[in-house]
């Protein structure tokens, strides 16, 4: 069977962003024999509609853009980048689909921004703290993350190393108030800020990191685990009418 993900454009309003960021998603999927399908953030609801009839599963990547907060009921502050209503309206739409029937989601950056303002969550809008979080996309160790015990996290690491644990960064804002059912699973441990989420649910696959394992998926085995994960669940998911009929 061949799994297929659903991935927006990054952006609407940077097709330069678009061609260098996404290519790395798509290999990523690949990587782990899961072929990704590029939703254009100019089609019609129907017709995003119709892609994600197809889709078992969604991965939402980041974007050189900030989520509106008026989203999330606060106003703009001058360091809050513009927002793009387009990616906001089609991930909405992905996020719908995949809750209502309960496909795997793995959302990585903007995404976990995006999955937790959409689960009622705020953010804080420019990250100010000593450990520098947005130091490009070429370095590939910018900070630790400890890893809460018992998570999705931490079940794919191999060596059990739960609190060294360095990762990439690229990003000015993070997670404030924690989105309905979702739970911190990892953070920065100098300055406490949320790096991973997952849902409080064993039964449907939903896990956010605020860094980019797309990037080093060749250097990280917890980056390349991640994908594995994903599209293992994504593998097996069944549509909620046919997991209830075999459970009758």
């Amino acid at each position: 069977m061949t799994v297929r993900i659903a991935i927006p454009e990054p952006t609407s309003l940077d097709e330069a962003y678009n061609a260098r960021s996404l290519p790395a998603y798509l290999d990523a999927l690949r990587s782990v024999a899961a072929e990704p399908v590029v939703i254009p953030l100019h089609l019609r609801q129907e017709d995003v509609a119709e892609v994600l009839a197809r889709a078992h599963g969604v991965l939402l990547p980041g974007s050189r853009f900030d989520i509106d907060p008026q989203s999330y009921g606060e106003t703009r502050i001058p360091e809050c980048a513009p927002s793009d209503p387009a990616r906001t309206a089609v991930d909405e739409l992905l996020l719908q689909d995949a809750f209502n029937l309960h496909k795997p989601i793995l959302a990585i950056c903007g995404g976990l921004q995006a999955l937790n303002v959409w689960r009622n969550g705020t953010l804080i809008q420019d990250l100010r703290t000593a450990v520098n979080h947005q130091p490009g996309r070429h370095v590939g160790e910018a900070h630790r993350v400890r890893i809460t015990p018992g998570s999705r996290l931490a079940g794919l690491l191999q060596d059990g190393n739960l609190e060294d644990r360095w990762v990439n960064s690229s990003h000015h804002q993070a997670v404030s108030v924690i989105g309905d059912n979702l739970t911190v699973t990892a953070a920065s441990p100098e300055d406490e800020v949320i790096e991973a989420m997952e849902l409080v649910s064993p039964e449907h696959f939903v896990l956010a990191v605020q860094w980019h394992p797309e990037r080093t998926l060749r250097t990280s085995a917890l980056s390349l685990a991640i994908f594995a994960e994903f599209a293992r669940n994504a593998a097996a998911w069944q549509p909620r009418e046919i997991q209830e009929s075999i459970a009758r």
